[in-house]
């Protein structure tokens, strides 16, 4: 597959949110992100940074209620892109992985562009909020997106006390996880898989 047309535009529009997505997966990592979460934002921006994928998300969610519609709506909206933007795997990496430190913090994390959406998410968080995000969302955001992009996501906490850094370090983790499995091999044509098909 060409890198010109590893992109996807999509809105997702739901009575709580609505999600505009444009994605460029051979972009250059820049990034105009607005949630409505400040902190939210700062992680996506970090996210397009270290893997390379251009990204503009733009949400409207019902935040006088909370933030969990708006987190796992872009979540989905966002998967549902990568996936697209992907198309059929031909000549990609498909796995990859990284173990990103942020001072005392250090997280892995593996991905496998399989066609199958899972998420294995084991990142103790030691507050209730970081900055205006609720700590509890991050694990769903990183489900509804492995769902929706319909991959295998491990995200494993190796050591931490500062939840600013842990959380940071799992966005920067997935980031260059997803720059190394979304990568086209040199020479490689085929769909990365014995079956013929992600």
């Amino acid at each position: 597959m060409s890198p010109s047309v590893r992109r996807a535009s999509l809105t997702r529009e739901t009575r709580e949110t609505r999600v505009e997505v444009d994605l460029a997966v051979d972009g250059q990592g820049k990034a105009e992100i607005s949630t409505g979460i400040g902190f939210f934002d700062h992680m996506l921006t970090q996210l397009a940074c270290h893997s390379g994928i251009s990204l503009k998300i733009a949400c409207t969610g019902d935040l006088h209620v909370d933030g969990h519609h708006t987190v796992e709506d872009v979540g989905i909206a966002l998967g549902t892109a990568l996936n697209e933007a992907l198309g059929d795997r031909a000549g990609i990496a498909r796995y990859g992985h990284a173990v990103v430190p942020m001072d005392e913090s250090l997280v892995l994390c593996a991905v496998d562009i399989s066609g199958r959406g899972h998420a294995q998410v084991d990142l103790p968080i030691p507050v209730e909020r970081v900055g205006n995000l609720d700590a509890e969302l991050v694990p769903e955001f990183f489900r509804a997106f492995a769902a929706h992009a319909r991959l295998t996501l491990h995200v494993r906490l190796l050591s931490g006390a500062n939840a600013h850094h842990i959380v940071e370090a799992s966005f920067k983790a997935l980031a260059r996880a997803l720059r190394v499995a979304t990568s086209l091999e040199r020479g490689r044509m085929s769909i990365p898989s014995s079956k013929g098909v992600l």
